[in-house]
């Protein structure tokens, strides 16, 4: 799983990062399946955490259980540096989302290759809400847009209008998703939605986070 090392959100002078739930529901979907799983970020130890993801409203089931488990809040502060990781030595890879990794993650050498690895070595590629943003540079075998021609879903315009924040970002996910050629598809705004093709699984938003954690391992299972 890698996670941003961003916490800044553009000039608004407010804090980003990763989105606890993006986090929490699918390692708990990871762990209870009997996977092993290494933590990394661009610049390693603790990610930083959006703190609206850690508001009363925000919690789910997910992060209650992270909220009282030691094993894996040790886990998630001492990542591992993202520089370390081999695409050999997993079986998948998986971003949470969060505003975060629209700066750090998409512009990052290493997470790019990291995935171009991945997918080209059949290995599940999962992303959800803002995650999907860091396919933004990533090419497939042929050297076009890893995204081309693939059904792919992320955080929709519409949502990121509703959380006011579209003149923020460096991108809108749902847009970088369609100029790069994917056929992305979305469901009403915070419902769940996955969207497979192949190797490629991406989750639009928090509610898709345990879903599309899911169809990796679905995949998994299958190859």
């Amino acid at each position: 799983m890698v996670l941003t090392s961003h916490d800044q959100l553009g000039d608004s002078g407010q804090k980003t990062g990763f989105w606890l739930e993006e986090f929490a529901a699918p390692y708990y979907v990871f762990k209870d399946a009997g996977a092993t799983l290494t933590l990394a970020s661009p610049q390693g130890g603790q990610p930083p955490l959006d703190p609206k993801s850690n508001a009363p409203e925000a919690q789910t089931e997910a992060t209650e259980r992270f909220h009282q488990d030691p094993d894996a809040q040790a886990a998630l502060a001492n990542t591992v540096v993202l520089s370390e990781v081999s695409a050999n030595h997993y079986d998948a890879v998986f971003y949470p989302g969060g505003h975060g990794p629209l700066w750090d993650l998409a512009e990052d050498a290493r997470s790019i290759a990291l995935i171009e690895a991945f997918y080209q070595a059949g290995k599940p590629v999962g992303a959800v809400c803002h995650a999907p943003g860091v396919l933004r540079h990533a090419k497939g075998p042929a050297g076009q847009p890893l995204v081309k021609g693939k059904a792919v879903t992320g955080f929709a315009n519409s949502e990121e209008a509703a959380v006011g924040l579209t003149e923020v970002v460096p991108f809108l996910v749902e847009d970088v998703l369609t100029q790069n050629g994917g056929n992305y598809t979305k469901a009403e705004d915070w419902q769940t939605h996955v969207a497979c093709d192949g190797s490629l699984i991406t989750g639009q938003n928090p509610a898709s986070s345990a879903a599309a954690a899911k169809a990796v391992l679905q995949h998994l299972e299958v190859g």
